[in-house]
């Protein structure tokens, strides 16, 4: 999956990938909420998500597990910084409040982008014109 890097003056890039989230908050009514989503983006203390059908408020608390790449998950506690209620694809951005060195290494570490170099080509044939001969 490509990846892309953003930053915008904050505390290190944010990288463009699509982590499985599971969301839980109390609602203002004390209802119990749980929304499951993906990561639009992760930074180094921070993720902006996709939550298909609720939005928590803007700074409340939200339990947050996400799906790392291999799999593993971690468990955080953020506040909603801000949110987007656009309706075909609400977002919720959130803010860690710790686990930051354990976020940085199972979930924004492994999200940058990694630059391979192509492989080599190996000819084992010196000259290529022999094998294809005209046909009279």
């Amino acid at each position: 999956m490509p990846r892309q890097i953003e930053t915008e003056g904050r505390s290190g890039p944010r990288y463009l990938v699509a982590f499985e989230v599971r969301a839980e908050w109390d609602g203002p009514e004390g209802f119990h909420v749980v929304s499951e989503g993906t990561t639009e983006d992760v930074g180094p203390e921070g993720t902006l998500v996709h939550l298909p059908k609720l939005l928590p408020d803007v700074g409340s608390r939200v339990r947050l597990e996400v799906q790392g790449e291999d799999g593993q998950k971690l468990n955080v506690i953020a506040e909603v910084l801000r949110i987007e209620r656009n309706p075909g694809h609400p977002l919720a951005a959130l803010q860690l409040l710790g686990a930051t060195e354990e976020w940085k290494g199972l979930i924004w570490g492994p999200a940058k982008p990694r630059l391979t170099a192509p492989k080599p080509v190996i000819d084992d044939d010196e000259d290529d014109e022999d094998e294809f001969e005209p046909v009279n």
